[in-house]
């Protein structure tokens, strides 16, 4: 049997993971949690003005969306993830084990495997670290880049983090701010 491919997403993935998958599922990654800690440069903000975008970074968990991509698909969905993620190499690359969440309606139990992972390099000139509301709204702010205002992604971040029945208080307090 072929091992499936899993990609984890926990930021705009969630909402336009931009890439064709099989199956999609809540998962469970522990070990590392959602944070506002990297200033955009390029998708949310500039060099000057910049924004901010999430990262996996150390300690707790995170609850997102696991998205199976089909072996024949996998080397383009990297490739393409790669160019989406990889801009400024602010993120590390890694396969780390996840769970899936029940699918009940479907018939499918909880599961453990393993995905593909964007965690902060936390030695990156971009990694903001632990930012408090007030420290992150300037950034949220102004930030606006290709992919359009850092405030709309914190708008959307919250929405998508409602629609699967979880709690993000940071992210939520910073988009009611907003």
């Amino acid at each position: 049997m072929m091992q499936e491919r899993w990609v984890f997403g926990y930021g705009s993935l969630m909402w336009r993971p931009g890439f064709e998958y099989a199956e999609q599922r809540r998962a469970l990654l522990r070990g590392l949690h959602r944070r506002l800690c990297i200033y955009s440069h390029v998708h949310r903000g500039t060099p000057e003005r910049p924004g901010l975008v999430m990262g996996l970074d150390r300690g707790g968990a995170c609850h997102g969306i696991a998205y199976r991509v089909e072996e024949s698909r996998w080397a383009e969905t990297v490739a393409y993830l790669r160019a989406r993620e990889q801009v400024t190499m602010v993120y590390l690359e890694q396969m780390r084990p996840i769970v899936l969440d029940a699918a009940p309606r479907d018939g499918l139990p909880a599961r453990p495997t393993v995905a593909l992972v964007y965690a902060v390099d936390r030695q990156h000139p971009q990694y903001a670290g632990k930012l408090g509301i007030e420290e992150q709204l300037p950034f949220v702010r102004q930030g606006s880049g290709v992919s359009g205002p850092c405030a709309d992604y914190v708008r959307s971040a919250a929405a998508h983090i409602a629609e699967m029945g979880l709690r993000d208080p940071l992210i939520e307090g910073l988009a009611a701010r907003l």
